[in-house]
Formats: C-alpha cells, structure tokens, sequence
C-alpha cells in the first residue's frame, strides 16, 4: 500500500491527537511537512513526526509532494488555509468549526468543489462506538420517525486570562463557549437528527470565565426539516448534573440514550437493551478514515457540506440569541 503523504498546518495543542492518529495507521498514512507561524512549534512537530519543517504552509505547500493537509489553526485561520490547499490540489482534513461566517462558508464551497478536492471535517465524536451503533439503530427503523434529540458537551474549564489566548476573543475564536466545544453536539445533533436544519436560537450565558468575550455557556433549540426537534446544552462552566445523558433520541416506537461510552434502547413495547461498547481513540479513528476515503475515493462521513451545516446552525443560534428570535438557518 502507497502511504499517504500529509502537511500539517498548525502545531497547537489539538495537532498532538492528530499525530497519534497517524502513528496508529502509519502504514497508509502519515506526516511528512509541518507548518506553524512559530518557527520553534514547527521545529519540535518536525522532530517528533520526522518531517520537514516550515513556518508558511504557502510554502509547504509549494515545495513538497502532498496528497493531503491537515489543518489544526485557530478557528478564524481555516479558510485561508482551505483554500489555498484546495487550491494546490490537496485533500483536507479540517478541524472544526470549518470557517466562520457564510461568506467564508461560500468561499470554501466554491474552492473545493473548483478543484476537485476532498474535505473531511474532523467531527472525532462521530467515532464514539455508541454513536456508530445509535446511528445503526436510528437507519434500521428502531424508534421509528424520530421527534427529538438531545445532546450535552459541558465541562469545567480552567481556562484563565493566562491560558486562554486566542480563544478570549470573539474575533478570533468565532463567539464563544457555542462554536468551540459547542461545535461538537451540534455536529452529533445534526448526525443524529438525520436531516437538514431550518431554525434555531439560543440562550447564551457567562456564568464563570468573565474575562472572555463571548459566552462560556449554552443552551440551543433547533428545528430540521424531517420535524424533529434538537435541543443542545454545552458549557465551560460547569460539569454537567450526574445522570446527564451525552445524547438520546426518542421516537414512535421508544427512545434511545447513551452516556458517551454505552448505549441503551427502551421500545414503548418494554423491550430494553443495553450495548456495552469497548472505547476507542476517537481521533486515531478519524485519521483511519480520513485515509481510507481517500485511498477508496469514497465520501467521507462528513464533508464541507455538513461543516457548512454545522456553521449554520451556529450562526442561526447566535443570532437568535441577538435579536431573541428564532432565525432562519441560511
């Protein structure tokens, strides 16, 4: 098998699951060119991985042999970064949020689609086993049409004025609290949900970390077009009441509910089952797919058309939250 050869754009905190990802299926992929605006970031990352260091991915890009980048930049950072690897040709993977606005959205649309690129979105948590096994459960009929699903992604945060960098600012992270940790129920949500979103809104709060500019709490109401309901809570602030569910669905026929690591279904027929689920690496298995999409040319399980999805609902919420409506996700 040919190993697939990655750029990695960013160095951050986050790349570091990416990399254990790659050493887990070096033999059908890996790392071979790093780039990090800090040149001392770049140089550790080069070393760790065994790869040619830079500190401008425009650069990389230009002088190695890529099939693919990996970016893990700041939020407001990815649409560059998407368009000019879209540009040279290159497979993506993208951290999440995918970008942050809809002219953003548009541009990385059109870079894609112009190029004939595949885009991954780094959803880890789509790799959860429960989620895999709801998502089977959900296809096959189980609980029937489906009204509502619920998602929760809280914790408590140590961030501090010290610590927190780019992510104090709304104009770098995007918002707050809602598009960074927030991104990932919304994601589940929008898996789960099985369709695509129309409305939402928001409630937003800062409850702890003041110092921040946007909220460092959420709670997040949205409509999809099949009818179901989602109903989202994410935070910084606090870790969530014990018994909190991850997520859970309920349908016609019964409910489904699962703490992240096992998963339960409960028929209106008395019927109850419960799966006992082994964990894995969530982003070990992202990477594994990433490759396998792109060695089968096969559609990865989520692309910039549900990255955009996301971003919607996001933007819908925030929003909301503004004006005290319920707005139209566009």
């Amino acid at each position: 098998m040919t190993q697939l050869k990655v750029g990695l754009i960013g160095g951050g905190g986050i790349a570091g699951a990416h990399i254990r990802g790659y050493q887990e299926h070096a033999a059908k992929i890996g790392i071979t060119a790093v780039a990090d605006a800090v040149e001392q970031t770049a140089v550790d990352r080069g070393h760790e991985v065994g790869a040619t260091a830079y500190t401008d991915y425009g650069l990389m890009l230009e002088n190695e042999e890529l099939d693919a980048v990996d970016i893990c930049l700041p939020h407001h950072l990815h649409k560059d970064a998407i368009v000019a690897a879209a540009e040279a040709g290159k497979h993506i993977l993208c951290e999440k949020p995918l970008c942050l606005s809809v002219d953003e959205a548009t541009q990385v649309r059109a870079a894609v689609s112009a190029n004939g690129v595949t885009l991954m979105c780094a959803h880890n948590q789509l790799f959860m086993p429960a989620v895999a096994k709801a998502k089977q459960l959900l296809e096959a009929g189980l609980l029937g049409t489906v009204y509502e699903v619920r998602t929760t992604d809280s914790f408590y945060n140590d961030f501090d004025p010290e610590n927190m960098g780019w992510r104090a600012s709304s104009k770098t992270s995007g918002g707050g609290e809602l598009i960074d940790t927030g991104y990932h129920p919304t994601y589940l949500m929008l898996h789960l949900a099985g369709a695509l979103p129309v409305e939402a809104t928001a409630m937003l709060s800062t409850h702890r970390l003041k110092f921040m500019e946007g909220e460092d709490s959420a709670q997040v109401l949205i409509r999809f077009d099949n009818g179901v309901i989602g109903q989202l809570v994410t935070s910084w602030a606090y870790e969530p009441a014990p018994g909190t569910e991850r997520f859970s669905v309920v349908g016609e026929l019964g409910s489904l509910r699962s703490d992240g690591n096992n998963l339960t279904t409960q028929l209106r027929s008395g019927e109850v089952e419960t799966y006992e689920l082994d964990p894995v690496d969530t982003f070990a298995a992202e990477i594994g797919h990433f490759a396998d999409s792109l060695l089968g040319k096969t559609r990865p399980l989520h692309t910039e058309e549900e990255g955009i999805a996301v971003l919607g609902i996001l933007l819908a919420a925030y929003e909301g939250a503004r004006t005290k409506t319920i707005a139209p996700i566009r």
